[in-house]
């Protein structure tokens, strides 16, 4: 996926600028930076939730082109902070919520499928969340909520999926669940884009951009030197980075 010029839009105003991505097919990019630097706005505006101007291309195809069911198949989305469970939690079961990311897939007032049942079954179970199914999402803690969204994006079954902040409320044990999860996703070959706060699990992605006021940063591998020097400059030499077995950890000056 790749973007020429994307400038995005909150009404009248231009959250960013001019921005030309590469983000590799099949493999996995986190999007970093400070608080408000568009990076939700930048995940939005390529599911089509926020206006903007420029190109978002996949294999050369301008996603504008798409319908919206079209790239509700091929693109999934977590969104930060979901609203989901205050508009939806007093008449949605967990396994009905997840059965909202098969949508795309059905038609017009049709039953779901034995296949659509499969997977969401499948959805719940690689979330830890299968023996939650008949409760209603008013029942859930954060952390159940947020491993329940997860599922319904997993369910979309789309091939690339975009995740904003989605280790929101996890547990340890839940986070390591999650980062299996993206190993399994990548053998699959889907591609992956992240929005995370937690600069050592962003350093797990093989490819990360840096957003600032509005505009780029830097862009490159995870392992690279640059992009570690990068990394520090964007957050004004206020963390350090130190490799702690075969992984980077980003720790406070």
């Amino acid at each position: 996926m790749n973007t020429h010029d994307l400038s995005v839009y909150r009404g009248p105003c231009a959250i960013l600028q001019e921005l030309n991505l590469h983000i590799p097919q099949k493999q996995w990019t986190s999007i970093v930076g400070p608080n408000g630097a568009g990076k939700s706005s930048l995940l939005q505006a390529m599911v089509g939730l926020l206006h903007y101007t420029g190109s978002i291309n996949l294999d050369g195809v301008d996603l504008k082109s798409l319908s919206n069911k079209d790239r509700a198949k091929t693109i999934g989305w977590l969104e930060q902070n979901t609203n989901t469970h205050q508009e939806f939690e007093d008449c949605l079961t967990v396994y009905d919520t997840v059965m909202l990311g098969r949508l795309p897939h059905q038609t017009w007032l049709h039953l779901p499928t034995q296949e659509d049942h499969l997977k969401v079954e499948q959805a719940l179970k690689q979330t830890h969340s299968w023996g939650l199914r008949g409760r209603l999402l008013n029942q859930l803690s954060g952390g159940e909520r947020q491993r329940v969204l997860m599922a319904r994006l997993l369910a979309v079954d789309a091939d690339i999926l975009l995740m904003d902040e989605p280790l929101a409320n996890l547990d340890p044990p839940h986070q390591a669940d999650w980062l299996k999860q993206q190993k399994n996703l990548l053998a699959q070959g889907k591609t992956l884009v992240t929005v995370l706060h937690e600069i050592h699990f962003a350093l797990r992605a093989d490819h990360i951009i840096m957003l600032h006021h509005g505009g780029m940063h830097f862009q490159g591998s995870s392992q690279d030197p640059r992009t570690h020097q990068a990394l520090i400059e964007l957050f004004e030499g206020r963390i350090r980075l130190k490799k702690a077995g075969n992984d980077w950890v980003a720790l406070p000056n």
